[in-house]
C-alpha cells in the first residue's frame, strides 16, 4: 500500500513539474477560435437573418418599402453573403411593386429639400440597378427569369440629365 501511495505522489510531483507545452489540450486551443472565423459566422448569421426578415416582409405582410429598405442594407452591408441574388431580387422586385402603388405601404411622400426620402425615380433606379445585377453577375440564379420580366415592365432606362451631357461648340 505505501508503495502505492509512493508511486501516485511521484507521478503527481513529475506531471506538475512538465513544461507546459508538453501538456495535452494547451496552447491555442484554450484561447479558442480564430476570431475571424468567429466574425465570419456571425456576419452569415446576421445576413440570414436580415434575410429572413426582408422576406417575411416581402412575401407575407406585402409591406414592400419595409422589404426594400432591409434588402437594400443586407446588400451594402453584405457584399460577398451566398444568398446575394435573393436579395437583390426582393429589392428589385419591392421597388417595382412599390411604383406600382400595391402593397400596404406607399412610397413615402418627399419634401422638395428632404434628400433622405426615396422618391419615385430613386426606387426606379434602384430596382432597375438590383435586377440588372441579377441578370449580369448571377446568370444560373433562379431569380433571373423574374427579373428579366420585371425589368421589361419597368421599361426603357431614364436617360441622363441634358444638363449633365458636355456642351459641343457651334462653328
Amino acid at each position: 500500500m505505501k508503495r502505492l501511495i509512493f508511486a501516485a505522489c511521484a507521478l503527481a510531483v513529475v506531471v506538475s513539474l512538465a513544461p507546459a507545452e508538453a501538456r495535452a489540450q494547451s496552447g491555442t486551443v484554450a484561447s479558442g477560435p480564430d476570431p475571424s472565423t468567429v466574425r465570419d459566422l456571425e456576419d452569415l448569421k446576421s445576413a440570414k437573418h436580415e434575410l429572413e426578415v426582408a422576406r417575411h416582409y416581402f412575401k407575407n405582410k406585402k409591406a414592400y418599402l419595409a422589404s426594400f429598405k432591409r434588402a437594400d442594407e443586407l446588400i451594402a452591408g453584405y457584399p460577398e453573403f451566398p444568398q446575394i441574388d435573393e436579395a437583390l431580387y426582393i429589392a428589385g422586385m419591392s421597388g417595382v411593386y412599390l411604383l406600382e402603388g400595391k402593397g400596404k405601404q406607399p412610397l413615402p411622400k418627399a419634401a422638395p429639400d428632404d434628400l433622405s426620402v426615396l422618391t419615385a425615380d430613386n426606387v426606379r433606379e434602384s430596382a432597375r440597378m438590383y435586377l440588372e445585377r441579377i441578370i449580369n453577375n448571377y446568370p444560373k440564379s433562379d431569380f433571373r427569369k423574374q427579373a428579366e420580366a420585371a425589368l421589361t415592365q419597368l421599361g426603357p432606362a431614364k436617360p441622363a440629365d441634358e444638363s449633365a451631357k458636355p456642351e459641343l461648340k457651334k462653328q
